[in-house]
């Protein structure tokens, strides 16, 4: 059985395009918690613990659930967990103007390789779409965001990562099947993500909170998608001696079947 062309690169955006967990997002919590008033502070290792909730307001959730149980807020939870998130999300896009946190190695070049061979590209993330243009803008610049096809970020779907819907929605925009393509992740809640939807072909780029974390299914796993001077390390894949992954391996990984 023929593989169907690769046509589009869909990337998630948290821990894939940039490192933005520890020193970004979990960050801009422990200001938003301050800036009302309130006395919690997400820890590295207590951040990572949460990282197995995607979305941020379902991350505030769970830690109200767990470690203050009779907080109510001022009133309707739902309605003061939306407001503490949307605080956060000022003060991480104000992390972000600071220019702190680049793009991971090889994002760029392999961006600019799909792009030069006319592959569409998209985004499918659980953050909000202020964050990833706030990314962009920072990481690469205003006009970054109009290189992506289709940007499926936030609420746009009611069931976040490990469910498919964020890709199912980001392929349906763009009018490809799941046999057109390939994705990019960091986590284990991302390539259930990814394999539910259908997707044959997975990358995991794994960061310091998921590379403990399993990636059946996935394509190849690496440290990061390496440069030509600062090669990746394979985790997991039959493709030894890789040192890049770059649009040539990806395309093979698809014509093989995501294998």
């Amino acid at each position: 059985m023929t593989m169907a062309k690769l046509e589009v690169l869909l990337f998630d955006v948290d821990g894939t395009l940039a490192d933005t967990e520890r020193d970004g997002h979990r960050v801009a919590f422990n200001r938003a918690f301050a800036e009302r008033g309130l006395d919690w502070r997400w820890d590295e290792g207590l951040y990572g613990e949460l990282l197995a909730v995607t979305g941020g307001k379902e991350r505030i959730r769970r830690y109200i659930e767990k470690t203050h149980p009779g907080f109510s807020g001022e009133g309707d939870l739902d309605e003061y967990i939306a407001g503490l998130h949307q605080l956060k999300t000022k003060h991480f896009k104000q992390i972000m103007a600071e220019g702190r946190l680049p793009l991971r190695s090889g994002v760029l070049r392999l961006i600019g390789e799909a792009r030069q061979a006319g592959l569409r590209l998209g985004i499918a993330t659980t953050t909000t779409p202020a964050n990833v243009t706030a990314l962009l803008g920072a990481a690469i610049g205003e006009e970054a965001t109009s290189w992506f096809d289709v940007i499926a970020a936030g609420d746009i779907v009611p069931a976040k990562k490990p469910a498919p819907d964020i890709y199912l929605w980001a392929m349906e925009q763009l009018g490809v099947e799941p046999a057109q393509c390939a994705a990019l992740e960091d986590s284990e809640n991302g390539i259930k993500s990814v394999r539910a939807a259908g997707i044959p072909t997975v990358i995991i780029t794994v960061n310091g909170y998921t590379r403990h974390e399993r990636f059946d299914g996935a394509s190849i796993v690496v440290d990061q998608l390496g440069e030509p001077g600062e090669p990746c390390e394979v985790l997991s894949s039959n493709r030894a001696g890789t040192r890049i992954v770059d649009l040539a391996l990806i395309r093979a990984l698809h014509e093989a079947g995501g294998c």
